[in-house]
């Protein structure tokens, strides 16, 4: 955890922001943005989810920039600031477009989702609008949730399932994991096809990660 206590002063109204994030360059960006702009500061960063909840609690920022995948899990860490600080505006940068990815990190109480590809665009509008008590979810990222609104969605057995299908898993090794017999495994498997609305495993896996629904 590395803090900025040198740049602010008592009185300073401007918007005070953590950043969390494990690529130092990625952080290093963000920072030399903010300098130019006569209403932000930075006061701290973090490089994992368990630096980010630590520094959240001794900077108190007004806002908090949050990479997900990062050790310690960035949505872990924001559903744990959440939980004991309401109040809190966390703005997610990522590179992850899924709609799955996307709609648990605003579940955990995110404020905002913005992809890293686009920073420079979008990184100061978010600030701002989130400061002032607005959601910023970029179009993008929206566009995917809209598409998914009205799926199925899967359920916690069935993204068990199709996560040890991605690690390689047959049937019988899956039923044997889960206790189950390998006719309820393949049942669950015809019902991961039809809600992704695909015909094979491969295809299934693909689409799930793309999605954020599993991790590959």
């Amino acid at each position: 955890m590395n803090e900025h206590p040198a740049t602010v002063e008592a009185g300073d109204d401007r918007i005070r922001v953590l950043i969390a994030d494990d690529h130092p360059m990625l952080r290093e960006g963000v920072i030399a943005v903010l300098e130019t702009q006569s209403d932000m500061v930075v006061v701290g960063e973090a490089a994992t989810g368990d630096e980010a909840i630590a520094g959240w609690e001794r900077l108190r920022p007004d806002i908090t920039l949050m990479d997900l995948q990062m050790p310690g899990n960035g949505v872990v860490a924001i559903e744990t600031i959440r939980r004991s600080h309401p109040e809190a505006r966390i703005i997610v940068l990522t590179t992850f477009t899924g709609d799955a990815q996307a709609l648990h990190a605003l579940r955990a109480g995110a404020a905002g989702y913005l992809l890293k590809s686009s920073l420079r665009r979008d990184l100061l509008d978010a600030i701002r609008g989130v400061h002032a008590g607005r959601r910023h979810l970029q179009a993008e990222v929206a566009e995917r949730i809209a598409i998914h609104a009205i799926d199925e969605p899967l359920n916690a057995r069935e993204i068990t399932v199709l996560q040890l299908i991605a690690n390689g898993n047959s049937n019988k090794h899956i039923a044997r994991e889960l206790n189950l017999s390998e006719d309820t495994i393949k049942s669950n498997i015809k019902s991961i096809f039809a809600k992704l609305y695909v015909n094979d495993r491969t295809h299934a896996v693909t689409v799930a990660a793309k999605r954020g629904i599993i991790d590959l």
